[in-house]
């Protein structure tokens, strides 16, 4: 079950990397290192010692190699679609309010449900989120917390 979680973080962080690449090798190149990255970040919260650094390992690979897989998969039109959609649910959507997203030209599409915000302990304001997309037929589901930017915008914190 640990494992599914890793693999949930490093998926959150490739759709990500997958909004900002603007072709096809960039897109990959970025979901690649940001899964990772998102990965290694999840796995590092489970066990201790050896167990954690395992876990860490094994999250830095699955992240990454999913990073990759959504960084190819999703166009252009489906970034654009799933950003908007994420950022407009986060900053206006009651909570548990699912929205939805869908380009016609690809069959990709996807849903974000976001949960009540909460303010940190230095005073950011934030919102966990449970997150699917579908690429191909095959839908993959994530949850994450997303925190406001100074700029107004919602970057999603952890997986």
């Amino acid at each position: 079950m640990e494992f599914r979680k890793l693999a949930i973080i490093g998926l959150c962080a490739g759709f990500l990397a997958a909004c900002q690449g603007s072709d096809a090798g960039q897109k990959q190149t970025l979901g690649t290192i940001l899964g990772g990255v998102g990965g290694a970040v999840a796995g590092a919260q489970f066990g201790s010692g050896r167990g954690q650094l395992a876990a860490t390992a094994a999250g830095t690979l699955l992240g990454a190699f999913l990073g990759s897989s959504i960084g190819k998969s999703l166009d252009r039109a489906d970034q654009a679609a799933m950003h908007r959609t994420t950022q407009r649910t986060l900053e206006t959507a009651p909570s548990g309010r699912t929205s939805t997203w869908r380009n016609p030209d690809s069959g990709n599409q996807g849903s974000i449900t976001p949960q009540p915000s909460y303010q940190t302990a230095t005073g950011q304001h934030c919102r966990e989120f449970q997150q699917t997309v579908t690429v191909g037929g095959k839908t993959e589901q994530a949850y994450g917390t997303a925190c406001r930017q100074p700029d107004g915008t919602w970057k999603i914190v952890s997986g």
